[in-house]
């Protein structure tokens, strides 16, 4: 997984600047001209090594193996931003792997069988019908359903709103 090879190459880059054991955090970037992932490690460790954010990410970007984390390309961004663009490989593996789990993909054991309900109310069918009514009800049935997908035993009570 690339977003694995990623945060071990992160976590040696900062090991060989004499801190050891941290967790870098990476994000999905709102702005896809970001890149595919995105970390402000520089920013975390500034304090630690008494250096200016920049300076880190340069370091550290110039200490990442890139073919083996599956990444193209790392850029510095703003104070202290490294920004990562996935190699065509990586991407079609991940593909790959979806296309290979089929209608398994995505699945989970998270809820491990533990029970829960998931209620919600119906349109009033005393009262005018709108687009929310609708809504709601698709909403309701969809996260019972996802609920379900990730391992729990999922109770329905869908209730008719007759009051009006």
């Amino acid at each position: 997984m690339p977003e694995e090879s990623i945060r071990a190459a992160l976590v040696r880059a900062a090991a060989e600047l004499g801190v050891p054991g941290c967790v870098p955090r990476l994000e999905r970037p709102k702005d896809p001209e970001h890149g595919d992932w995105s970390t402000n490690l520089p920013m975390t460790l500034a304090s630690t090594l008494r250096r200016p954010p920049r300076d880190i990410a340069s370091d550290i970007a110039g200490r990442l193996d890139l073919a083996a984390a599956d990444v193209t390309s790392v850029e510095v961004a703003g104070p202290g931003f490294l920004n990562f663009r996935l190699s065509a490989g990586s991407v079609a593996g991940e593909l790959a792997g979806i296309l290979e789990a089929a209608d398994a993909f995505g699945r989970s054991d998270a809820g491990k069988g533990r029970r829960i309900m998931v209620e919600w109310v119906s349109a009033n069918p005393t009262g005018p019908l709108h687009l929310g009514h609708g809504r709601q009800a698709a909403l309701g049935a969809a996260i019972a359903s996802l609920l379900e997908w990730t391992g729990w035993s999922v109770h329905r009570e869908f209730y008719y709103n007759d009051a009006g």
